[in-house]
């Protein structure tokens, strides 16, 4: 019986999907880690707001297949990402680290994105190439499409993306952005998270057409939907519409279905809007437990290693807990500092 089942094993990692799409073993666990990692930091967030040792947080809980999958098909630290607030996954990806997010939620001293200056969720880092973004929606959408422009006109196979829920298609700037990149073919990727309700609003009184994707081809664009809950099938799409972008191919729109199943954020109160049912039937399509899953079928994952990552991912947001909490808040002056541009003689 043991050697049947080491055998079905051997043969589930040969025809294992992850090799299928040139990574590696370590990297299809590195995207484990990185989706694990990133729920358990939401999590430990929630609960801080839930004890009043924090202002506000919002989430990316359910998303984090979805970008992670993407991160992974860009070169991380080369190419420019422009993310929106429910990005902690895909930051945490390109190199942004828990205790950074954690400054950014206790807004302490030293948070690298605005320097304390900004909301949590905003993330931000020069030397990641990571753009923080403004508080309205959308306004990432025609910035990125700006920062693609840039990238042609210098002439490098960087490419960019951006990320953005469904509710703001609605948006002019997602038009503006989309037809600008349409127009001249910019390296960009405009990757639409859609969580099926813009804060309360469901899809079907959002827009007239059935998926995100179907508003593409109005901009000369390729649109393709995905999984949003499967980060291997995210990666297969994002890695197409990578290379197509670096081959001067031009721009394409992406839209991962996927869901929410926590409220919009610390301010909602979701049960006013959509079923519990609803709720839990999404929960079986978890990213975690369907990547978890995956792993287990090829014999790359068990429940000891399991355990394993679970207290590693503890270990790592006790840390960050503790930094942010312990950290000192900026001194009142520094809200003057990088307001004026210094005056040269």
């Amino acid at each position: 019986m043991a050697v049947s089942k080491v055998a079905e094993q051997t043969a589930a990692k040969v025809d294992a999907r992850h090799r299928a799409l040139d990574l590696t073993d370590a990297q299809a666990l590195e995207m484990y880690w990185y989706i694990l990692l990133s729920r358990r930091l939401d999590e430990r967030m929630w609960i801080l707001h839930r004890q009043h040792e924090v202002a506000f947080h919002i989430s990316g809980i359910g998303h984090e297949g979805t970008q992670v999958g993407a991160a992974f098909a860009l070169k991380r630290g080369y190419d420019f990402v422009h993310p929106y607030y429910r990005d902690m996954a895909l930051s945490l990806t390109i190199g942004m680290t828990p205790r950074d997010l954690m400054l950014a939620l206790y807004g302490k001293q030293g948070e690298p994105s605005s320097g304390a200056r900004q909301m949590p969720a905003h993330y931000g880092s020069r030397a990641l190439k990571i753009v923080s973004g403004s508080s309205p929606v959308a306004t990432q959408i025609p910035q990125a499409a700006g920062i693609a422009f840039g990238i042609r006109y210098k002439g490098t196979d960087q490419v960019a993306l951006t990320c953005f829920g469904e509710g703001s298609t609605s948006e002019g700037d997602f038009h503006e952005g989309l037809n600008w990149a349409g127009i001249y073919k910019l390296p960009v990727i405009f990757l639409c998270q859609n969580n099926q309700y813009a804060i309360s609003v469901p899809t079907d009184k959002e827009m007239p057409v059935k998926n995100v994707a179907d508003r593409a081809v109005a901009y000369g664009l390729p649109g393709v939907i995905v999984d949003g809950n499967d980060p291997l099938e995210v990666y297969r799409v994002m890695r197409e519409a990578v290379a197509r972008a670096r081959r001067g191919e031009g721009a394409t729109l992406v839209e991962a279905k996927t869901y929410r199943p926590v409220p919009h954020s610390s301010d909602d109160d979701d049960r006013t809007y959509r079923s519990r049912e609803e709720v839990e039937a999404w929960k079986k399509k978890d990213p975690v437990l369907r990547m978890r899953q995956y792993l287990e079928s090829v014999g790359l994952m068990d429940d000891a290693k399991a355990q394993e990552y679970e207290a590693r991912a503890k270990e790592a947001v006790d840390d960050a807990n503790q930094f942010g909490k312990n950290a000192p808040f900026p001194p009142p002056e520094a809200a003057l500092e990088n307001v004026w541009g210094e005056s040269r003689k």
